[in-house]
């Protein structure tokens, strides 16, 4: 995204098969890392992906957390409000999907729909989202300072590169049902939903919960630079594994 800084593209290791072997490695830690997290039964993971259509957050799902294991991780994709959603706050049906003790949990797409979405498409006044910058900011502070490790992605994909794969998805027989005659009108949208991610990005980065500008146009570096800002990130959390109960005297016939 023009005048942002990306994070660790200018430390990916090398060429594509170095890199894709580094983030296989990466992928086994963090499936080390999620047990434990699992185990230890104290703190909780939360994982952004925000991006523009095709930009990579299903294939970043399949590939960081392959090692994992699904009885302590969740992956929640949010759709179109439902009615009984639309009658209370916006943040009430995210809320109710955050992870609980020992869980990691990976929103594809998130409550930041209500500021990009909405505002793209005037579904709400502007005096109305434009107070949410700051309740959202209120939310995720409130999340961390409970015990969540809030890290937030931003797959920043070229409108070049976002055209190639739409065009690809038509190609495929095997992925044409990806394609939604809605991408190409979303698409027409391109310069206003980048305004309104510089505004997420420029107003809703904390200390507790800030951005990662990931480059995505390479699935491999994209991959890579996510894998490795969530381990470095849950390695810092110095998570421990409980003490084991009283086996003195315990034998297995």
């Amino acid at each position: 995204m023009p005048g942002k800084d990306t994070d660790g593209a200018s430390l990916v290791p090398g060429d594509k098969e170095v890199t894709q072997a580094a983030t296989e490695k990466l992928a086994k830690r963090l499936g080390e890392l999620q047990e434990l997290l699992y185990a230890e039964h104290q703190r909780k993971v939360l994982i952004l992906l925000q991006g523009m259509d095709t930009s990579g957050k299903d294939g970043t799902v399949r590939r960081v957390l392959r090692e994992t294991s699904p009885q302590g991780v969740r992956v929640v994709s949010f759709k179109k409000p439902t009615e009984v959603e639309l009658d209370r706050d916006y943040l009430w049906r995210v809320h109710a999907q955050v992870p609980g003790r020992g869980e990691l949990v990976v929103f594809n797409r998130s409550h930041y729909e209500d500021v990009l979405v909405v505002r793209v498409h005037s579904l709400v006044p502007k005096s109305v989202w434009r107070r949410r910058y700051d309740q959202i900011n209120d939310f995720e502070r409130m999340l961390s300072e409970e015990g969540t490790l809030v890290l937030k992605f931003f797959l920043d994909i070229s409108r070049d590169e976002q055209r190639e794969r739409l065009q690809a998805r038509l190609d495929d027989p095997t992925k044409r049902w990806k394609f939604e005659h809605g991408d190409i009108e979303e698409r027409k949208r391109w310069d206003d939903y980048m305004k309104a991610y510089e505004d997420v990005l420029d107003k809703t980065t904390t200390k507790h919960a800030p951005w990662h500008v990931v480059p995505a146009d390479r699935k491999w570096a994209r991959d890579w630079i996510v894998a490795n800002t969530v381990v470095k990130a849950m390695e810092k959390l110095r998570m421990k594994y409980p003490d084991p109960p009283d086996v003195e005297g315990v034998t297995i016939d």
